[in-house]
């Protein structure tokens, strides 16, 4: 059991808890993850980046939007209730050095795990250009957080409610056709516009991580939920990622992936909020 020691609500559908998971804290590295699971039992395993950590306190940071049943269930959890189970940490660490100038890019939700992958670079050594966006200002977070840690943000929003008005590709081949160009890249968001960063950045030979977020189950490889095609060769992003080369990933062939069970996400989500409105009215 892990109790949730602080909750904030970024947005309308975005949380942020803290939950207590000491060895967790003490072992996490920037770029890896948990599996969490509301019900030990019966509860569905997903997984969510550690967006930060304090080995002091033993916390660990997870920030996660309500999209389906679990994230549903997960919302409904107050300050001091257990989270049943968390598995962690996992994935591969992001390779941290001096590359130079880096440039982050993190689209909506991807703005979490970006987080602690800015901060390591930051530490590092390197100057730091990020780039944020979302589809409007409400739906922005962790702004205050990335600006402290770059030398430059910039923000985006597809409506142009705040900051510069469009998508976070467009920033990001301004910057590639400075001169001197950056020495490196990373986008994290949804596979769509990590797709579009890493075709922004091949003409320009700017190297270009990516963070992907996959089908996931057991965490070990054995599944085969997470597998994605990188550079030709099948890669399993709970063990041999979750960052690769964003010029190599197909992603075409994940996004097709990732809809597989879309029908029965739906359902558990539909079937959850009739329970949710059914407690209500019996509670009332």
């Amino acid at each position: 059991m892990h109790k949730i020691v602080d909750k904030q609500q970024l947005s309308a559908d975005v949380f942020l808890m803290r939950l207590q998971a000491p060895l967790i804290a003490a072992e996490r590295k920037p770029g890896q993850f948990i599996i969490l699971s509301v019900d030990h039992d019966y509860g569905e395993r997903i997984p969510l980046t550690i967006a930060d950590a304090d080995a002091e306190a033993g916390t660990i940071t997870i920030i996660f939007q309500r999209v389906g049943a679990t994230t549903d269930r997960l919302a409904e959890l107050q300050v001091g209730d257990q989270v049943d189970a968390l598995l962690g940490p996992l994935g591969r660490p992001t390779h941290l050095e001096n590359f130079g100038t880096a440039v982050c890019v993190g689209g909506g939700i991807g703005v979490a795990p970006l987080h602690p992958i800015v901060q390591g670079l930051r530490q590092a050594g390197n100057r730091i250009v990020t780039i944020i966006g979302a589809r409007n200002r409400d739906l922005l977070i962790l702004e205050d957080r990335m600006r402290e840690l770059s030398d430059r943000l910039i923000v985006m929003t597809d409506d142009g409610s705040y900051g510069r008005r469009g998508l976070v590709t467009e920033p990001l081949r301004e910057l590639c056709e400075e001169s001197p160009k950056p020495d490196f890249a990373i986008a994290i968001g949804p596979p769509v516009m990590m797709k579009f960063c890493a075709e922004t950045t091949r003409p320009y030979r700017v190297p270009t991580m990516v963070s992907l977020n996959t089908i996931m189950i057991d965490g070990t490889g054995m599944c085969g939920g997470c597998r994605v095609t990188v550079g030709g060769e099948t890669k399993f992003v709970c063990v041999d990622g979750p960052e690769f080369d964003g010029h190599q990933v197909d992603f075409d062939g994940m996004i097709k992936r990732l809809t597989a069970y879309r029908e029965h996400e739906e359902q558990a989500h539909e079937r959850f909020h009739e329970m949710l409105g059914a407690n209500c009215r019996l509670g009332g």
